[in-house]
């Protein structure tokens, strides 16, 4: 795409990017493949930081993206051994979640993503992903207090 091609031609890292911008790494990254929504107090910072960026593109990524992902992505080895990593730790991830919070579960929407490394006992790179959702509590549906009233059904 132009966007990646414009930060290729930048000749800097996501990290770099995302620190002069002030947001997060993975966040940088979602701005440039169309998932995430470009504000305009950080167009005028990215168009300085990554200057072949077109005006049309700072203009297009400033608009409510169409949020998704192409199935196929779940092919590629570094994707499916996350998405295998979290399936296989899904339950005591959930387990933990409600011993910690309560009945509910961790927003994707006021959410926060971070990957970064490390360095292991044997001197070997690790991956390190941080995940940081705010805690959605699950509610008892009282019919007291939903604002329509009972539903938005017609009277019998």
């Amino acid at each position: 795409s132009r966007l990646l091609a414009a930060k290729a031609a930048s000749g800097k890292s996501w990290d770099e990017i995302a620190n002069a911008l002030g947001l997060q790494n993975a966040y940088t990254c979602q701005l440039f493949l169309g998932q995430a929504r470009l504000q305009a107090t950080t167009a005028e910072k990215l168009k300085k930081i990554v200057p072949a960026i077109c005006d049309a593109d700072i203009e297009a990524m400033q608009q409510p993206p169409m949020r998704g992902f192409d199935s196929e992505i779940l092919k590629e080895p570094n994707v499916y051994r996350t998405y295998e990593a979290l399936t296989h730790y899904g339950e005591a991830i959930k387990m933990l979640i409600n011993e910690q919070c309560g009945d509910g579960i961790m927003s994707a929407i006021d959410f926060y993503l971070d990957v970064g490394t490390t360095i292991g006992k044997m001197g070997e790179k690790r991956v390190v992903i941080t995940f940081n959702g705010k805690f959605l509590p699950f509610i008892e549906q009282r019919a007291e207090d939903n604002t329509l009233g009972p539903g938005p059904r017609a009277p019998p």
